[in-house]
């Protein structure tokens, strides 16, 4: 993923869609129920009739801003990643500034209805993604900063709304993680609240059993954190069979899922993961294959020659560096490893120090620093 919220944390409240709430479209439980519907279409690539239903709650809710925020996700799962399709951004942007505006112009500016709120807070908080991925830290905070408030008010609502876990878990886990990662960001959150990550896990975790519409999210954020910082990836790897349960059309969740499972050492479970994504020929999914069959090979059936290739083959192919620089870094690990074992220590740390200009999990990082 990766969601006051800088960045990332920012990153993760982008994605929360928790359109329940006091207001009209939110006290209408048909109308919650085909939202959730929507977001099923949209998880499961079935775009087509995703927008079949978003038409239906434009009709019944015209100019409300859950409709330009329905379209803006089906944007960004369409067009994955779609940082990098320059027309596609624009348009992805037009749709989350007139969510804004229809959202002031029905709630009012600096509204403090709830459904208001989180309007806002998932449009800054995709702004704040897209800036993210760019590399425009600043932009993303500001965006953030712009959301704070709503964020800080929702903290209040967990009880009456299970939703609002979903996104008060995210600020509690990264307004602490973050800046302790990108410590450049530390003065941006001086004023902002503090956090607390094990609380932030909890939190997300209840959203994954008690929310509707922030479910998958809750799920797909979850994993990332028990990945990227926990170093827990059997941990993670429960979060994403639920979403490869739910959502088998989607390529993003078998991905992570099958490397959740490689980190985990499920190798047999992991295998059918790397099937099932080996339908998926375009993009930056054959360099998870690549780097996840390279590590099946090496862990699974003790094959280095077999997994150096792999390896080799991943790195050919350019990273994207929201979903896959990560795999080029195991790609490294798994290289210094391989030449480790054949007595090339030399060699072992070249590749090693290739990791960790890569990476950014924690385990790999720990993995590559250890290495004499």
């Amino acid at each position: 993923m990766k969601f006051t919220l800088r960045v990332q944390y920012i990153v993760f409240v982008l994605f929360c869609f928790p359109f329940l709430s006091h207001a009209q479209l939110l006290n209408d439980p048909a109308a919650i129920k085909t939202v959730q519907k929507s977001l099923d279409h949209i998880y499961n690539y079935e775009f087509d009739e995703a927008g079949h239903v978003i038409d239906a709650i434009e009709k019944k809710y015209p100019n409300h801003p859950v409709t330009y925020i329905l379209d803006s996700f089906v944007l960004y799962w369409k067009h994955l990643p779609i940082k990098d399709n320059p027309t596609k951004s624009k348009e992805y942007i037009q749709k989350l500034n007139l969510a804004l505006s229809a959202t002031e112009k029905k709630y009012g500016k600096d509204t403090k209805d709830p459904e208001g709120m989180f309007y806002v807070m998932v449009a800054r908080g995709y702004m704040a993604m897209m800036y993210n991925y760019r590399g425009e830290m600043l932009n993303a905070a500001g965006e953030g900063k712009k959301a704070y408030n709503a964020f800080i008010d929702g903290m209040k609502l967990m009880d009456k709304n299970p939703e609002f876990y979903f996104t008060s878990g995210m600020y509690n886990y990264y307004v602490e993680v973050y800046p302790e990662v990108h410590p450049m960001v530390k003065p941006l959150l001086v004023f902002f609240k503090n956090g607390d990550k094990a609380l932030g896990l909890k939190q997300v975790d209840v959203a994954t059993r008690s929310g509707v519409i922030t479910r998958a999210e809750a799920c797909f954020y979850l994993a990332h954190l028990y990945i990227k910082y926990e170093m827990r990836p059997e941990k993670a790897a429960i979060y994403l069979d639920k979403l490869t349960d739910w959502y088998p059309r989607n390529p993003l969740f078998i991905m992570k899922n099958a490397e959740a499972l490689l980190l985990a050492g499920d190798y047999d479970d992991a295998a059918k993961q790397i099937t099932a994504l080996r339908k998926y020929t375009t993009g930056f999914y054959p360099i998870a294959q690549h780097t996840f069959q390279g590590i099946n090979y090496e862990k699974n059936t003790k094959s280095d020659a077999a997994a150096q290739k792999e390896y080799l083959a991943a790195l050919k192919i350019p990273h994207d560096d929201q979903y896959t620089k990560e795999y080029h870094a195991m790609a490294y690990a798994g290289l210094a490893r391989i030449s480790s074992r054949a007595g090339n220590k030399p060699k072992a740390k070249e590749y090693y120090k290739k990791c960790l200009e890569k990476a950014e999990y924690r385990i790999l990082m720990k993995e590559a620093k250890a290495f004499k």
